[in-house]
């Protein structure tokens, strides 16, 4: 069979049979592996240099001075009802795009124990978000990748940090950038 005819076939294959992936940075919480699209990742920083901002909720940790920007830090593990991440030699700061409805974005930093590594995962290989029996709200799952036999727990960053969680954050970055100006 001649190359042009290979392509030839290839091409009449219906499309169902293509399987299309996209790319997950993952991360563990405790003992659960999470992911976030790839797409969402600014950049993973060292944890350090936060500074506390009196009568927020438990889950956010502070801001950082990222280059001139104040960017407000989330604990995910404290998002999701459980306790303050413990900080260890591993411990980072994964810096999220997260887009609100006005079509804006905002930068985002979430605590995290470990970053494992970048995963393509086919989207056949993706599951719907459980009803129940998972640790965290439903509506925060995108789906479950099955990654060599296991579950990573695909997260939806959009709904974790909510539009009216962003909005609030914007105002705690306005009203501690002087702040932070004061510390660089």
């Amino acid at each position: 069979m001649t190359l042009a005819a290979t392509a030839s076939k290839r091409a009449a294959l219906p499309a169902a049979t293509e399987t299309t992936s996209s790319q997950y940075l993952t991360f563990s919480l405790g003992k659960e592996m999470f992911a976030v699209e790839i797409l969402n990742v600014k950049e993973i920083i060292e944890y350090g240099n936060l500074t506390e901002i009196p009568m927020m909720p438990t889950f956010i940790r502070g801001v950082i001075n990222l280059r001139g920007s104040v960017v407000p830090v989330i604990d995910l593990s404290a998002r999701f009802g459980g306790k303050a991440s413990t900080i260890g030699k591993r411990t980072c700061i994964v810096i999220l795009e997260v887009s609100d409805q006005d079509c804006s974005s905002h930068d985002v930093g979430i605590v995290v124990d470990a970053v494992s590594e970048v995963l393509d995962i086919p989207t056949n290989e993706i599951e719907p978000a459980p009803s129940f029996g998972a640790k965290i709200r439903a509506d925060f799952i995108l789906g479950m990748g099955k990654v060599m036999g296991k579950f990573v727990i695909l997260l939806n960053i959009d709904k974790i940090l909510s539009a009216e969680e962003i909005a609030m954050l914007g105002g705690v970055a306005e009203l501690d950038e002087a702040m932070i100006e004061a510390l660089s």
